[in-house]
């Protein structure tokens, strides 16, 4: 299968008429410091202290969290991490998961320079809030992993 990779505005799009989640992959305090209106977060990567480390509960929460029918839209900082989310959902049996290029930043081009802006440039709806149940910590918590 391939994997549908969409724009910022088309990700808003999928989430307003067709019911998409969006479903942000990046580190919990990344989340935090802002994130699309309304996203859940299940990092891919935990930040600690040595640098970015692998969840292993990653699957398994989103297992909890959503049916392998949800219509998903994945996001991070600028595309990485969401692909290679979106392809483990993909793997472990979702059928309706888009990944949105560009992430929360956008992404940048080999000398560091802004290629293709993401979400937060393109003026879409953040929040700095979670909304109730969409934290990390209640989704891992509710999925028995906290």
């Amino acid at each position: 299968m391939t994997l549908r990779r969409v724009s910022p505005e088309e990700a808003l799009d999928l989430m307003e008429k067709e019911g998409y989640v969006y479903l942000d992959v990046r580190s919990i305090p990344e989340f935090d410091q802002g994130h699309p209106t309304g996203a859940y977060n299940v990092p891919l990567l935990h930040m600690t202290p040595g640098g970015m480390d692998s969840n292993p509960d990653f699957l398994d929460v989103v297992k909890k969290t959503f049916p392998p029918d949800q219509k998903i839209v994945v996001g991070c900082k600028a595309g990485g991490r969401s692909l290679r989310a979106a392809q483990q959902l993909e793997q472990a049996g979702y059928t309706q998961v888009v990944d949105q290029r560009a992430g929360f930043v956008g992404a940048a081009d080999q000398f560091g320079r802004l290629a293709e802006p993401g979400w937060q440039p393109k003026n879409l709806p953040t929040s700095t809030a979670p909304e109730i149940g969409h934290s990390y910590e209640e989704l891992a918590k509710k999925a028995g992993k906290a």
